[in-house]
């Protein structure tokens, strides 16, 4: 969606591709330092690897052993989210665990390289962690308390996305880069086009960053440079609740399925790693063999995995730099890549951001706006390490906050979890304001419509990703067409609200189906009555793909 503002007359100090964590960063560091910004994405924001991950707030332990430079960003990062993310992490603590098939070896050296790193790392008798995380295989023979945790990309990401609209930042989503414009071996505007309607339009910035992830790669192709990129596949297994409160870690070289991370209402196991084609980025499937894997190796880490159900299944692409003959890309680096193209390729005001991880997207921010800034000659420094996000403020004397959270009502501190110290914003004037949408992940209606109002929502899709809304353990089936209804009465388009909700149930349907047997399969076969058989969405709005 285009902001109402006239983008195609403003120069931009700078552009920003990819809606993101790391896009979004750095918009957000950019507007604060004073840039005229532009942030571009082509579908919503965290539709990429940011959305398709397993919520790791690493403490940087996992890589102590093989990436040292990477574990210590990691641990230094961890510690900056803690306080100007505060709405968006849960401090779980983590568990790095020894089976009996695995080695002591290894911990004993996990152990001197997390503290060569900078990491508190604090061995356990295994009894205690078993005490400690009752969800944790019982025979361990070995146990390792780090400073893991977890983060809500849905939360951090339009955060991030917010604060760069309040200090001064344009957004444009649903609008795809297709070219470049240029003035000789200069970048001087991106050309995009809509989503909705295929319209063509220019916007023009002095520096262009390239923050897209694995999309990177064809992005830097139409900017006539190359960035040699590896498309690391990593499937998931999202599971229906919580079963460990503490991230569990298997204490052994990384591999895969061999974390198992809780968030929110969730667990999730996670990930495999396997090189796939590029052609192949925008529609991947988790196949049975990798489902097979996950549940394998994860009932290994916790035994309850056997007997919870499994909502869904993702994979998510990681945006490695420098692929070497590795065919599942493990020994790559997951450190951070920032490439000024004047340097390296002779293109002016062209930067690619990428590699690292969820949790170093702010370090990568800073990097690029840094070297944004040197081009430009600006002098302003860094602060987003101190600055908290909005949600993320120091309590204040709100009393008008306080007294709308002191209400009690489940609906309102499933809201104040998501939107922190900003649910006071969210008006609720009646009991219809107070009526649940989503009773899986308490959406209330005001909280809907706060997040169509303010938190850039224009279909179901945003508002699951903004809301949790079709999240829980019907995927959908009984709060879509409520949300659907809310947005046609918000825009006034019963036809595209329609299409939106066949699209959104085709969203869930791809990733309930790699795991339908026992009780999803019951609740596809609901979804499907429902959505087919009494509303004959097929026949309305195209066919919906479950059968």
């Amino acid at each position: 969606m285009l902001m109402k503002k006239d983008t195609t007359s403003v120069e931009y100090d700078v552009i920003v591709i990819g809606g993101g964590a790391t896009g979004a960063g750095t918009a957000r560091d950019c507007a604060m330092r004073g840039l005229k910004t532009l942030l571009v994405e082509r579908l919503d924001f965290t539709a990429g690897a940011t959305g398709r991950n397993h919520g790791l707030l690493h403490s940087g332990a996992r890589y102590a052993h093989t990436d040292p430079e990477s574990a210590a960003e990691c641990v230094r990062e961890n510690m900056i989210l803690r306080r100007i993310a505060r709405h968006c992490v849960e401090e779980t603590g983590g568990l790095f665990v020894t089976l009996p098939e695995d080695s002591l070896d290894y911990q004993d050296a996990f152990v001197k390289d997390c503290f060569n790193a900078g990491i508190q790392a604090e061995v356990l008798d295994p009894k205690e962690a078993v005490e400690m995380e009752p969800a944790v295989n019982p025979d361990i023979i070995g146990a390792v308390k780090v400073p893991d945790g977890s983060v809500d990309p849905f939360r951090l990401t339009p955060a991030n996305v917010l604060d760069a609209r309040l200090h001064g930042a344009d957004i444009i989503t649903y609008h795809e880069v297709v070219g470049f414009e240029r003035e000789g071996d200069r970048i001087t505007g991106v050309r995009l086009r809509s989503q909705a309607d295929k319209k063509e339009i220019s916007v023009y910035g002095r520096v262009t960053v390239n923050a897209c992830g694995i999309w990177g790669h064809h992005v830097a192709e139409l900017a006539g440079v190359k960035v040699g990129m590896y498309p690391a596949k990593g499937a998931l297994l999202i599971f229906g609740h919580r079963v460990n409160n503490m991230v569990i870690n298997r204490c052994r070289k990384p591999a895969d399925a061999d974390i198992l991370v809780p968030g929110d209402t969730i667990c999730v196991i996670g990930t495999t790693s396997t090189r796939i084609p590029f052609d192949k980025i925008d529609r991947m499937e988790v196949t049975p063999d990798e489902v097979d894997l996950l549940l394998q190796e994860g009932i290994k880490l916790s035994p309850r995995l056997a007997s919870t159900r499994i909502l869904r299944a993702d994979a998510g692409v990681r945006p490695r730099v420098a692929a070497d003959n590795d065919p599942t890309g493990r020994s790559i680096s997951r450190g951070v890549v920032c490439l000024d193209h004047a340097e390296r390729d002779g293109v002016e005001g062209f930067i690619t951001i990428t590699g690292g991880k969820l949790i170093t997207y702010r370090l990568m921010a800073e990097m690029a706006t840094d070297m944004v800034c040197r081009k430009l000659g600006v002098d302003r420094q860094c602060e987003t390490a101190e600055k908290p996000l909005p949600g993320s403020e120091p309590d204040r004397k709100d009393e008008k906050r306080r007294q709308h959270i002191i209400e009690l009502s489940t609906e309102q501190k499933a809201a104040e979890g998501r939107h922190g110290s900003w649910t006071g914003r969210i008006e609720s004037k009646s009991d219809a304001d107070d009526a649940l949408v989503c009773e899986c992940e308490q959406v209330s209606v005001a909280e809907a419509n706060y997040a169509m109002d303010e938190l850039h929502v224009h279909n179901l899709i945003n508002m699951r990703r903004r809301t949790r809304l079709g999240m829980g353990t019907c995927q959908g089936a009984l709060c879509a067409c409520r949300g659907a209804g809310l947005l046609e009465r918000h825009d006034g388009c019963a036809k595209r609200s329609l299409e939106d909700l066949a699209a959104f149930m085709d969203e869930r349907w791809h990733g309930m189906y790699p795991v339908c047997w026992g009780e999803t399969l019951c609740e596809v076969q609901f979804s499907s009555w429902l959505y087919q058989g009494v509303m004959g969405l097929d026949h309305s709005a195209g066919t919906l793909p479950i059968q």
